[in-house]
């Protein structure tokens, strides 16, 4: 692919006179992993929603594989996590992946193999309201993983797993990297992002104050950018 896997030119984002997103500009590669990082309000959310079509930029523009991020093609080679996992409780986890996958042509066959690979096989056909909270978030994964997206955007997504669980989720990512696809993961787990990450963007109230390749001293300490850089507490 000649041209950049997401581009993010002049991306605003207002909220009445507030602006959440100040002119964002940066590039991605395929299978680049780019950790969004940032406090609590800085606009991640916001800009991951806007990367992934689920809402406009008040001005600027973002393309994914140089295509229009809200066409339809488009969207279907994103796979998205965000804060509200949104599975159906009455339907079981099976249930939920044949819903999903229906939309994207996805085998039984595909939605058996992930529920084995996110360890939840074995309560497959049991109601998601009678899960517990990780169980539910790594169901979200698989949902996200399921149609061999080229573009992944995942919000907070280590939330609830506990370590074996991190470590398959990072072995997933590392993975979809390794076959090409690009990643954008927004997390308050530093060291967790790091270890996949290969680019590193840090959002102050809605400006990119750092965007640019993973270094040692950002692995080392999870402080790093936020000193560096003078991110507000």
């Amino acid at each position: 692919m000649s041209g950049p896997a997401v581009a993010a030119a002049g991306v605003w984002k207002y909220f009445g006179d507030y602006p959440a997103l100040r002119d964002v500009r940066f590039e991605l590669r395929e299978g680049e992993c780019l950790a969004l990082l940032g406090r609590n309000g800085a606009g991640k959310t916001t800009l991951l929603r806007i990367l992934g079509g689920l809402s406009g930029a008040s001005k600027g523009a973002v393309e994914i594989n140089g295509g229009d991020v809200r066409a339809s093609q488009t969207r279907a080679r994103i796979g998205w996590l965000g804060h509200s996992i949104g599975l159906y409780d009455e339907l079981s986890a099976r249930e939920n992946l044949r819903t999903f996958g229906a939309l994207y042509g996805v085998t039984a066959g595909m939605i058996s193999e992930w529920l084995a690979k996110v360890n939840l096989a074995h309560v497959a056909d049991s109601p998601v309201r009678e899960y517990s909270r990780g169980m539910r978030q790594r169901l979200a994964v698989a949902r996200a993983f399921l149609h061999g997206p080229r573009l992944l955007l995942l919000d907070e997504p280590f939330t609830s797993l506990d370590d074996k669980a991190i470590a398959l989720l990072q072995g997933l990512l590392a993975a979809a990297r390794a076959d090409g696809a690009t990643i954008i993961l927004s997390t308050h787990q530093i060291r967790e992002a790091m270890e996949l990450a290969s680019k590193v963007a840090l959002l102050d109230r809605g400006k990119l104050v750092h965007f640019g390749e993973r270094t040692e001293e950002m692995v080392g300490d999870p402080t790093y950018l936020y000193r560096t850089y003078g991110s507000a507490a």
